[in-house]
């Protein structure tokens, strides 16, 4: 087995879908045999700043579960000022070339992009024609940018789509966590190889609970980032809950303070009762009935792996968005999908869940989860592109 390299700008202590994939992943590779090494900046996503533990230092080695960990200096932000978050983005390359000059890299490296910048400076750094690089694709960036509305053509999107080339084309092997990536680097032009590599979690699910005779009330929880992708504040001024029926926001990011000042006048239906690890999410799905997750937009390439944990836990998912992870829902009837921001709809199909129906789908949409998202046969075919 071989000795791989990691290098990523978010892995745990660290919340939300990039640490979680990563760690999963690296977990897998070492599970088969592979020892790795994950080099990321000290933790500090997502409030922006260093996590207590790791403040004053700028390295820090550990082992977490037999992987092992660098961690390197960062200027750690969130704010929306372009040129903090581009210091932010060349403080950790610069530490990942200091770190470069006094330790040996492993012939094998699996570079994770977003951040463009950071990708862009480990692949020059470590391009090599005896190493392999892996790109790990989770979010076509720039083009997500341009979704969302926070870049418009011009010289900056110019720039960050010659980056992005430069990585792809740079690259022994593309990864990407949706077809429609794959298929935007294929318009690209980019002639590389590519795999599909879904965000399907690791998890051990327990025994779900009948607890249609307990309450009458309907649960639904929302647990992730509350940043601007995701519209929380909006969906909570514009849901009309019936008596019966609460909603509960778990998560941190950018619309947190807004979202807890404005529920503070509120409805009691709707409260938001803060962070919790991911594992104290997960033991937290088995008290609710329905899941949400939405987008204020669709974004291409964009699958959250929300869906697929959610879907293990047999929690019937009310999905605002489209695109391909709209696409997923329905082939594999995970719940209903509503178009971003139509809060119309949401209304009305809120209206309609009941606890029996609900209970019927949470089987159905569990065992669809053990036989289609696994994620271990994933890991043995990249296992098997680094041995080779």
């Amino acid at each position: 087995m071989k000795k791989v390299h990691i290098i990523t700008n978010y892995y745990p202590p660290e919340t939300g879908a990039a640490a979680n994939r990563i760690e999963t992943l690296a977990l897998g590779l070492k599970d088969l045999g592979h020892k790795v090494v994950v080099i990321c900046p000290l933790p500090n996503y997502p409030k922006g700043r260093i996590f207590k533990k790791y403040r004053w230092r700028i390295y820090r080695s550990e082992e977490i579960n037999g992987i092992s960990v660098k961690r390197l200096w960062i200027y750690a932000t969130v704010s929306k000022n372009k040129w903090k978050r581009l210091l932010a983005m060349l403080s950790f390359s610069i530490s990942l070339f200091i770190y470069r000059l006094f330790h040996n890299i492993s012939e094998t490296v699996i570079i994770q992009t977003p951040p463009l910048l950071i990708a862009n400076a480990a692949i020059r750094l470590l391009k090599s024609s005896k190493r392999k690089i892996i790109l790990n694709v989770s979010d076509l960036w720039p083009k997500a940018g341009v979704d969302l509305g926070v870049l418009q053509e011009g010289r900056q999107l110019n720039s960050l789509e010659r980056l992005e080339r430069y990585n792809y084309e740079h690259s022994d092997l593309i990864v990407g966590q949706s077809n429609e990536i794959l298929n935007h680097v294929q318009k690209c032009e980019v002639t590389k190889d590519i795999l599909l590599y879904r965000n399907f979690p690791k998890i051990d699910a327990p025994v779900i609970l009948d607890n249609t005779s307990v309450t009458t009330t309907i649960k639904i929880i929302y647990a992730g980032l509350l940043g601007v992708a995701q519209g929380i504040l909006q969906l909570c001024k514009s849901l009309k809950l019936p008596q019966h029926i609460e909603f509960h926001i778990y998560g941190e990011g950018a619309e947190r303070i807004e979202i807890e000042d404005y529920l503070e006048s509120s409805s009691q239906q709707i409260r938001y009762l803060g962070v919790l690890s991911k594992e104290e999410v997960q033991l937290k799905y088995m008290q609710y009935d329905v899941a949400l997750v939405p987008l204020v937009r669709r974004i291409e390439g964009s699958v959250p792996s929300k869906i697929f944990e959610l879907a293990h836990f047999g929690l019937p998912i009310i999905y605002m968005s489209g695109g391909e992870g709209a696409e997923i829902v329905r082939e594999f009837n995970l719940g209903q999908v509503i178009e971003p921001k139509d809060y119309d709809a949401l209304n009305s199909e809120i209206k309609k869940l009941n606890k029996v129906d609900l209970k019927q789908q949470r089987e159905l949409i569990r065992e669809a989860a053990q036989n289609s998202f696994i994620v271990e046969p994933q890991i043995r075919t990249f296992s098997k592109i680094i041995e080779t």
